[in-house]
């Protein structure tokens, strides 16, 4: 799943390079702002969905523990098996939110539902870039070939779908069906709103998700014109081995847990790893989380994207998110000494 690239609509991806130079301090629990207080047991009810996978022998041996635990113990478990590590490059701590969309659709074109959700045809898998969004959208390419797998009610919508990467598609039944990154067409992504504001339609501070959805729907024709101006395009495959009641899936392939996952940047953050997030801002956040995802705009040691849920109000939660604060992840004992200088 291509998750937390929100960030790309205003052109706004972190530089931070994999390789610049980072330093690591281990910390004691006790320098962790509000960690008594949380729920260590839903934390660790998460770390289990994904430490299976985990290939590394530290990793494997500690899920194995994991197991052994009852909830009420987790505090326990992470204390006596991790040690806090503080990694910093250099770059202020940012944390921002991604969702799941749900849209309105249906499995047959209709007068309403007339845009198509795509698969990726065969031969957009080869090397190189394949045709542009608006190709794909005004030629013959995609017609006749069985490839859709629902058409929505909303263009601008879709777009936005395509920038999540992952999402649940309402039926006109009351039924439902979800949806997933199923690969792109090799162009870059460009930044539709950098391009508002290039047209002066809007200003810098002004550039948000619903300011988009807004100035598409007053100006259709143009709004359709200004889609067309990013030329990647993401396709789909359906999703049928996930509850509906759990998350959509992460890097890790894995449902993410609503307020319980985060996108991190591997480089910094291993995959799988439970992370200590502290959010400052309007509502802060003291909070033990996974990084079981990634993001094309999370780059950085101190970068995160928490993931808020599905729908509209989690969107619009996510959407908010914008603050300050720490992460820190947790290590286990021996790999988190064995990072440190042989001076330590």
């Amino acid at each position: 799943m291509i998750a937390a690239l929100r960030s790309l609509l205003l052109g706004a991806v972190m530089a931070t390079s994999a390789s610049a130079e980072a330093t690591r301090s281990i910390l004691s629990f006790d320098d962790l702002d509000g960690w008594a207080a949380d729920d260590h047991g839903a934390a660790l009810s998460v770390f289990l969905n994904t430490c299976g996978d985990l290939e590394d022998p530290d990793w494997r041996a500690l899920c194995a523990v994991a197991r052994t635990y009852e909830a009420d113990a987790a505090r326990s478990f992470f204390e006596l098996f991790f040690r806090p590590v503080l990694v910093e490059d250099g770059d202020d701590a940012l944390f921002t939110g991604y969702f799941e969309p749900e849209l309105d659709g249906s499995r047959t074109r209709t007068e309403r539902y007339k845009y198509p959700i795509y698969k990726m045809p065969p031969e957009a898998r080869a090397d190189g870039p394949w045709l542009s969004r608006r190709d794909i959208l005004t030629g013959e390419a995609m017609n006749g070939r069985g490839l859709e797998i629902a058409w929505v009610d909303d263009q601008v919508e879709l777009f936005f779908l395509q920038i999540q990467g992952s999402g649940r598609i309402r039926l006109p039944d009351g039924g439902g069906l979800r949806v997933g990154y199923g690969g792109a067409n090799g162009h870059p992504y460009r930044s539709i709103g950098k391009e508002l504001i290039r047209q002066g339609a809007l200003a810098a501070h002004q550039v948000s998700a619903q300011m988009i959805k807004s100035w598409v729907r007053k100006n259709p024709e143009a709004g359709a014109e200004l889609l067309f101006h990013n030329p990647s395009y993401v396709f789909f495959r359906e999703v049928t081995r996930v509850a509906p009641e759990f998350g959509p899936l992460g890097a890790m392939n894995r449902s993410v847990t609503t307020m319980r996952s985060i996108a991190a940047d591997p480089a910094y953050t291993p995959l799988g790893a439970p992370v200590w997030v502290e959010k400052n801002g309007k509502d802060p956040l003291r909070r033990l989380m996974i990084a079981q995802d990634t993001g094309a705009a999370i780059k950085g040691a101190q970068r995160a994207d928490i993931f808020f849920g599905t729908g509209d109000e989690a969107g619009r939660a996510a959407g908010r998110l914008k603050d300050s604060g720490r992460m820190v992840v947790l290590l286990p004992i021996q790999r988190a000494y064995a990072l440190l200088p042989d001076a330590f």
